[in-house]
C-alpha cells in the first residue's frame, strides 16, 4: 500500500498535515531525520505510517508510559499489532513480548529508555527485523532541555545493533541548544531537519494580573464555553478547585497522579466525552490526550518553564478554532516561586542520605539490588523518614543522573495470568484435582489465548461468575500459581524505582556537584524566562516564539498585549475623529452641550464627553455655561 492508502485505511484522513509527508518520505528513503512539530502537530503519524509501509518492526522509544499505553491501545483498535514493555512487567512477560516481536507479526514495540539498558532487551533486539527507530520526546536527551532523562543518552547504542536502520527523532519543544544536542547525542548521520513554526495562530495567549483568581477563572470558563483544563501545582488544590466550579454551576472533575488508575481513567473518559466540561489537574494530565475541541487552558499557578507552558497551553484549540490560554499572575506568585526553587535543591549530604534511607525502605543490603524494581510511594517514604518531598524528588533525579537508579512514573497494569502448562497437562490436573475443575473451566471459558500470552483479567468479574468474593479469586489464582499451573500477576498502580547498580556505601558514591550546580543555574534561567513572559509588555506569541529561536515572527494580534495596543490605537483614532468633527460643527455657530453631542457621529456618549473635556483642558474650546464655542 502507498502511504496515502495507509493514511486513509487506518487513520481515515485524505491528506497529510504540513511536513508529515516530507518526513515520511525521508524515512522511507532510509535517512535519519529530526522533526520539530508543535503540540498537536501529528508527530506519531510521522513514524507510524512509514513503519506500516515497510516490512519489519518499528522500535519506539518514549519516556512516558501512559503515552505508550495510549498509543499501543490506539494502534490495536485500528487492527495494528503493537506491544509495549514497561515497568512492572515480569521477566517472563517481557520474554514472551520480545519473542512475539522476533517470531510474530508485531509492527510496533514501545520501550522506555530505561528498558534499553537491559542486556535481555538489547540481545533480543539484535534478532528483530527492525525497519525504523523512532525517538519520541527527543528533547529528553538534552541536558539543556527542561525534562532531561539520563537513560536517553544510551539510545545511540541501538545504532550498534542495527547500523543501517534510520532514526527519526521527534519533539514539540526545542531551543537551538536542545536541537544541536539531539543531533549530537543520537549520532544522527547526515540528518534532514524538518521544523514547522511553533506559532499557534488560533490561540489567544492572555496574561492577567489578578488578586481574585477564583472569580476570574469562573468568568473565563463561562465566557469561553466548552471544554477546558485548569492547571494547578498541588494535588489538594485540584479537589478544592473542582468543588468550587461545581458549586458555581460548572461541571468539573479533578485529576492527579495519586488517584487510582481506574478512577483517573473514568475521569479522563468523562471529560473527553464532555460529560464534564472542566478538568482541574496537576501537570500529570494531558500528555497524549486526543481531544481537539478544548476551548481554554487556564494556569492558576506559574508553570515551571516556558517549554512546559507551551506544551500545556497547546492542548487548547487543536481543531484550529479560536481558543484561549490564560495565565493568572500576582506579584506574590514570584516570591512564592523563588522560595520554592531555593528550597528544592538538596545538598550532597542530603542526596546521599536519601539514597541510604531508600535502601532501608526497600530493605536492601549493601552490594545487593542491581536490576531490581520496587513499587515506590513518595508520600509514604517522606513521611516515614521525615523528608521534604520536593527536595527528595530532586535528590532522586540527581541519583538517576549518576545512574545509581531510575525512576518511572506510575502506570496502571491490570491483573493478568498465563497457563504455564499445556492443554493436556491441564486436563490431567483437572481430573486429579476435581475440586479445582469448576474454577479452571471458568478461566478457560472466560479468557482465550492464555496458553500463549498473558491475558488481562478482572478479579471482580470472575467473582461474579463464580458467585464468590474477589479475595477468594485472588487466593485461588495464587494457589494455582503455587501448583505451577499458571502464573498470576496482580494489578499494580505505583511509580517504580529500579536499581541500576548494587547498593553502594555512601563513602564510595561519586555524585557530580558541578552537574547539580549546572542544573540549578539552568532551571533558574528557565524560571526567570517565565517571570519575563508574565511581566514584559510585549506580544506573548512573539515572546514564546523568540524563546524557541523564531526571531522574526509577526505580532499575533490576539494576545492581551496586542489587544490592549489595538484598543489604545482605536481610542486615539476615535479621539482624532471627534476633535475634527467638533471643530467643524462649532465653526458655524456655538451649541449647547446636548446639541453638540447629538451632532457628533457614533453612539458612545462617554467618548464624545471625553473628547470635549480634552479640548476644554487644552484651551481649544470654551463655554460660558450655556453654549460651547471655539
Amino acid at each position: 500500500m502507498t502511504i496515502h492508502e495507509i493514511l486513509k485505511q487506518y487513520w481515515n484522513h485524505q491528506h497529510f498535515r504540513p511536513l508529515q509527508e516530507e518526513i515520511i518520505t525521508a524515512v522511507l528513503d532510509g535517512k535519519d531525520a529530526l522533526a520539530l512539530l508543535p503540540t498537536g502537530g501529528g508527530k506519531s503519524v510521522c513514524f507510524q505510517v512509514p513503519a506500516m509501509a515497510m516490512s519489519g518492526i518499528c522500535l519506539v522509544i518514549s519516556p512516558l508510559i501512559a503515552l505508550m499505553k495510549d498509543q499501543v491501545e490506539n494502534l490495536q483498535a485500528k487492527g495494528i499489532n503493537a506491544t509495549s514493555i514497561v515497568s512492572g512487567m515480569s521477566r517472563r512477560e517481557i520474554d514472551l513480548a520480545l519473542d512475539n516481536c522476533i517470531y510474530g507479526d508485531v509492527k510496533f514495540l514501545y520501550l522506555s529508555p530505561e528498558r534499553l539498558l537491559s542486556e535481555l532487551v538489547q540481545e533480543r533486539i539484535k534478532y528483530m527485523k527492525v525497519n525504523l527507530i523512532a525517538v519520541d520526546e527527543a528533547h529528553c536527551i538534552s541536558q539543556w532541555g527542561y525534562d532531561f532523562r539520563p537513560p536517553y543518552l544510551h539510545i545511540a547504542e541501538l545504532r550498534n545493533l542495527h547500523p543501517q536502520v534510520p532514526i527519526l527523532a521527534l519533539t514539540a519543544t526545542a531551543t537551538a541548544d536542545v536541537k544541536a544536542d539531539i543531533l549530537e547525542k543520537l549520532q544522527l548521520k547526515n540528518p534532514e531537519v524538518f521544523q514547522k513554526s511553533f506559532e499557534r495562530k488560533n490561540i489567544s495567549y492572555l496574561v492577567e494580573y489578578e488578586e481574585n483568581k477564583l472569580r476570574r477563572m469562573l468568568q473565563v470558563a463561562r465566557g469561553a464555553k466548552g471544554s477546558g483544563i485548569v492547571y494547578v501545582r498541588s494535588r489538594k488544590d485540584t479537589f478544592e478547585l473542582a468543588k468550587f466550579f461545581n458549586e458555581n454551576g460548572l461541571r468539573a472533575e479533578y485529576y492527579h497522579a495519586g488517584l487510582p488508575a481506574d478512577l483517573r481513567s473514568t475521569k479522563q473518559e468523562n471529560w473527553k466525552k464532555n460529560v464534564t466540561n472542566i478538568m482541574v489537574a496537576t501537570n500529570a494530565f494531558g500528555m497524549g490526550i486526543d481531544k481537539s475541541d478544548v476551548r481554554f487552558v487556564i494556569h492558576r499557578d506559574l508553570p515551571e518553564s516556558l517549554e512546559a507552558y507551551y506544551q500545556e497551553a497547546g492542548r487548547a484549540g487543536r481543531d484550529e478554532q479560536r481558543a484561549y490560554a490564560v495565565l493568572l499572575y500576582h506579584s506574590a506568585d514570584r516570591v512564592k516561586q523563588e522560595k520554592k526553587f531555593e528550597a528544592g535543591y538538596p545538598s550532597l549530604e542530603e542526596i546521599k542520605q536519601a539514597y541510604h534511607y531508600l535502601a532501608n525502605y526497600f530493605q536492601l543490603a549493601y552490594g545487593a539490588g542491581e536490576g531490581l524494581s520496587f513499587d515506590f510511594d513518595l508520600k509514604d517514604f517522606c513521611s516515614r523518614f521525615k523528608l521534604d518531598p520536593i527536595k527528595t524528588l530532586n535528590a532522586l533525579k540527581f541519583l538517576e543522573q549518576d545512574e545509581y537508579l531510575s525512576i518511572n512514573e506510575s502506570v496502571f497494569l491490570p491483573s493478568r495470568f498465563r497457563f504455564e502448562v499445556g492443554n493436556e497437562e491441564l486436563y490431567n490436573f483437572q481430573i486429579q484435582n476435581q475440586a479445582w475443575d469448576p474454577f479452571i473451566k471458568v478461566l478457560l471459558r472466560s479468557y482465550g489465548g492464555a496458553f500463549d500470552h498473558y491475558i488481562n483479567i478482572r478479579e471482580f468479574d470472575l467473582a461474579r461468575r463464580t458467585n464468590t468474593t474477589v479475595q477468594m479469586i485472588v487466593d485461588n489464582l495464587k494457589q494455582l500459581q503455587d501448583f505451577g499451573v499458571l502464573n498470576y500477576l496482580p494489578q499494580t498502580d505505583k511509580p517504580q524505582i529500579t536499581y541500576l547498580k548494587p547498593r553502594q556505601n555512601g563513602a564510595n558514591m561519586l555524585i557530580s556537584i558541578n552537574y547539580i550546580n549546572e542544573r540549578k543555574e539552568l532551571n533558574r534561567r528557565k524560571m526567570e524566562a517565565v517571570f519575563n513572559y508574565t511581566e514584559v509588555e510585549h506580544c506573548r506569541s512573539q515572546q514564546l516564539l523568540n524563546y524557541f529561536d523564531e526571531h522574526d515572527a509577526p505580532k499575533c494580534g490576539l494576545c492581551d498585549v496586542c489587544l490592549k495596543e489595538k484598543r489604545q490605537n482605536n481610542q486615539q483614532d476615535t479621539s482624532e475623529r471627534l476633535t475634527n468633527e467638533i471643530f467643524q460643527v462649532l465653526s458655524s455657530a456655538p451649541l449647547t452641550l446636548d446639541q453638540l453631542i447629538s451632532s457628533l457621529n457614533g453612539n458612545h456618549q462617554n467618548e464624545k464627553l471625553a473628547a470635549i473635556r480634552l479640548l476644554l483642558d487644552a484651551g481649544k474650546l470654551k463655554t460660558n455655561g450655556e453654549v460651547y464655542y471655539l
